[in-house]
Order: C-alpha cells, then sequence, then structure tokens
C-alpha cells in the first residue's frame, strides 16, 4: 500500500472516530506542549538573560572589580561568607594604582550606592531609588544614554559639583508634567542640580531599571553612601572582547601586587563580567534541560501506551476488514504498514497539536509574566519527530497482530 494512501485511511479513521483519536493522543499531545513551552521559555531566559541581563546590568565588554560575586546560586557555606566580608573593598590608592598601570586601553569609574536614601523635590520624595556616586566615565561603560540634558562632565566629577542625572521613573516621580532639567532636588538633605535624565531602560525581570540617581563620586552625598577611601565597585571597560581579556588579566595581576597576595594564595577580590554573572543562570538552564527529557518521556511513554492500546481495540474491531483485504490480494506488509502508518500518524498528529498548544502556552507566559520566550525552530522539528516515532513503536504490536490475522478466520468475524 502506497505511504500517502495508509496516510489518507488514517486521517479518514481519525475524523470517524474523533472523541476516541483525541484520548488516544492525548498522552502525546500533554508531552510535546511540555517540550516547547520549557523549551521556549529556556531559549527565551538564554536570550534575555544575556542581551538584558548581562548587558544591563554589566554592560558590554565591562567588567567590575569589588569584594565578592553577588551573581551566585549555590548556597555559600557560613565561613565562606565570613571570609567575604572579612576581605578588604577596593580603596583610592588600589583603583589609581590599575588606572596608571593596565597597558590595555581602558576606561575606569568609580562607585559607591545605596537604596535607602530620601529623595525630594517640594513636597514630593521617594526612597525607592538607587543613589549612585560614580566617576563622569561610568555613562560610558554602562552605555546609559542620555535622553534630556547631559551627564557631569569630568571637571564636575573631579570637583565634585552637586549634579546629577536621574533615570526616567524618578523623572516621572520628582517632576511630574515638568522639565527636571536645572531643578533642584534634595538627596540627604544635600541640594542637587539635575542636569540630564537618563534614557528610559526598561524592567529586568519585572524590576524597573529606571529608578536611579547618578552624582559624581567626589560631591557631598558621597558621604551618605560608603565610608571614606572605599570604592563599592571599580568599572572598567576596553573596546572589544579580546582587550577586555587582556585587561582583565593585567587587571588581577596589579591587584595582587597591591594587596601584596603570595603566589599561592587566592585572590581576596572578584572580577565580574557578563560571563560570571551568567554562571548561575547557566547552571540553572543544565539542570532544566537534564529534567526536561525526564518529564517530557513520561509523557509520551503514557501516550505511546495509550495508542498502542487503542490500536489493538482498532484491530479487533476491524478484523473482517483484514480479513476482506487479504482476500482481495493483501500481503501481510501491507497490512502491518497500514496500521503503523495509522498509528505514526495518530500520534503524530497529537504532536502537530502539541506544537500548537506549546507556543501558545510560551507565548501566554511571556504576556502574562516578566518571563520571556522564544520557540526554537529546532525544537518543532524535535517534536514532530518524537511523535512519529511514539507512534511506530506503539503500532508494531497491534501491526504485527493484525498482519499475522487468518483470511478464513478473520472473515468469520461479527
Amino acid at each position: 500500500m502506497p505511504v500517502f494512501e495508509a496516510v489518507r485511511l488514517a486521517l479518514g479513521a481519525i475524523r470517524a472516530q474523533k472523541l476516541k483519536s483525541f484520548f488516544s493522543l492525548i498522552g502525546v499531545l500533554i508531552g510535546v506542549t511540555f517540550l516547547i513551552a520549557t523549551i521556549s521559555v529556556i531559549q527565551g531566559m538564554n536570550v534575555y538573560m544575556q542581551d538584558r541581563f548581562a548587558n544591563k546590568l554589566i554592560g558590554i565588554n565591562a567588567y567590575e572589580i569589588r569584594r565578592f560575586n553577588d551573581f551566585n546560586a549555590e548556597d555559600v557555606p557560613e565561613d565562606t561568607w565570613r571570609e567575604w566580608l572579612r576581605r578588604p573593598r577596593v580603596n583610592y590608592r588600589e583603583s589609581a594604582f590599575l588606572a596608571d598601570r593596565v597597558q590595555t586601553p581602558t576606561i575606569w569609574a568609580r562607585t559607591c550606592f545605596e537604596d535607602n536614601i530620601k529623595i525630594q523635590r517640594g513636597s514630593l520624595w521617594t526612597r525607592s531609588a538607587e543613589i549612585r556616586a560614580a566617576d563622569e566615565a561610568y555613562f560610558r561603560i554602562k552605555n546609559l544614554d542620555i535622553a534630556s540634558g547631559r551627564s557631569f562632565t569630568v571637571q564636575e566629577s573631579k570637583n565634585g559639583v552637586p549634579v546629577t542625572v536621574i533615570g526616567d521613573l524618578v523623572a516621572q516621580k520628582l517632576f511630574p508634567g515638568v522639565d527636571p532639567i536645572n531643578k533642584s532636588i534634595e538627596i540627604g538633605d544635600l541640594p542637587y542640580r539635575v542636569v540630564g535624565v537618563a534614557e528610559r531602560q526598561g524592567t529586568l525581570f519585572g524590576f524597573s531599571l529606571d529608578r536611579f540617581v547618578v552624582v559624581p563620586f567626589t560631591s557631598p552625598a558621597r558621604r551618605e553612601l560608603c565610608g571614606p577611601n572605599i570604592v563599592h565597585e571599580l568599572w572598567a571597560k576596553s573596546g572589544d572582547i579580546p582587550s577586555m581579556r587582556a585587561s582583565i588579566t593585567e587587571a588581577e595581576g596589579l591587584m595582587r601586587v597591591a594587596r601584596q597576595l603570595r603566589p599561592r594564595q587566592d585572590n581576596n577580590f572578584f572580577i565580574v563580567t557578563g560571563e560570571s554573572a551568567l554562571g548561575f543562570w547557566d547552571k540553572i538552564s543544565r539542570v532544566l534541560f537534564m529534567l526536561l527529557p525526564t518529564i517530557v518521556a513520561i509523557s509520551l511513554v503514557v501516550g505511546g501506551i495509550v495508542i498502542m492500546n487503542i490500536m489493538l481495540v482498532a484491530v479487533t474491531e476491524r478484523t473482517r476488514e483484514i480479513g476482506i483485504r487479504k482476500a482481495l490480494g493483501a500481503r501481510r506488509r501491507d497490512i502491518l504498514a497500514q496500521f503503523i502508518v495509522e498509528s505514526a500518524t495518530l500520534s503524530t498528529v497529537g504532536a502537530v497539536l502539541g506544537i500548537g498548544l506549546g507556543i501558545a502556552l510560551a507565548f501566554g507566559v511571556r504576556a502574562l509574566t516578566p518571563l520571556p520566550a522564544a520557540v526554537a525552530p529546532w525544537s518543532i522539528g524535535l517534536a514532530v519527530v518524537l511523535g512519529m516515532v511514539v507512534g511506530v513503536i506503539a503500532g508494531v504490536y497491534p501491526a504485527l497482530r493484525a498482519s499475522k490475522l487468518d483470511p478464513i478466520v478473520a472473515l468469520r468475524a461479527e
């Protein structure tokens, strides 16, 4: 029997027995739905973490030097955590030491920050914004574009002039319907003149990236953010990835020299890059991809068993039909092919429906939650192949039983 003819007969059987066909393919449908939806969310998260998380929080070709890594997915033992807290913070001397001696072209910015200081303009105020004291190069390192006004200059940064650049949400909160440029706000009771409003950056996992205020590192508000001679984060940026890596190598060696670490001593500082920030997500995604085959396999096995049982019932119900076909000259392999193709078609239809439902579920997750989703074309091909394979395997035993029927006995069946 030609394959297309067998597929046509299988689709006709599905249309004729819709309810039974639906229950037979529901296992495959659920398995494929879960496969497509999960892979779509994971793929979307991969893109999101690389394009948004790493580039927004760390920056392109940028890195930071700090006491320890904040981006850690594992439970840190208490003794390790205490050791981290005993580490010295980066100081002014070390910052200048690196900026003067790193040979790879690199721009540097010291930063301190705090997120519980009152920012006020008249009767309007907020405590929900992060206040960050930073050198002028911070805007270039973080790719912070200015929507209106300007960033503070190198001279203003060196002299500690009380000027500030605010985020979009801070501007909306403190200056509703008013142009903030050259207006005054109070940061911890210290007056600052707004010289710029940063371009809107949007959200990251549902949290706004526009709740911030940046002031010059040497301005008076810095005393509210960190102690004397302390740098919370030392930021650096090079022109491209190879330059960044060369700069990191130099900076690590110079930091060890500045802190007089012996060759066998571990670093008592941490260099954070986009790759290290993504390390925790890589661990999570690996676990998800390890669990995914198990969960999908359970659904597909259940679906295959259901299809096999349905096909066995179909063989019993169509015994007389099989006898007539054999009497008319159908060979054993024709009967075998008919039932295997019918089983594979049934399973593939379930896989196709599962693909559609999985894509809809993935886009529903993207629309209703902060989680992103991006459908991977390879997952669709994988789902179709899995559906066909499950159908073929599930149909082998019923097809063998059908092909072995004696035509005389089969014609006597009612």
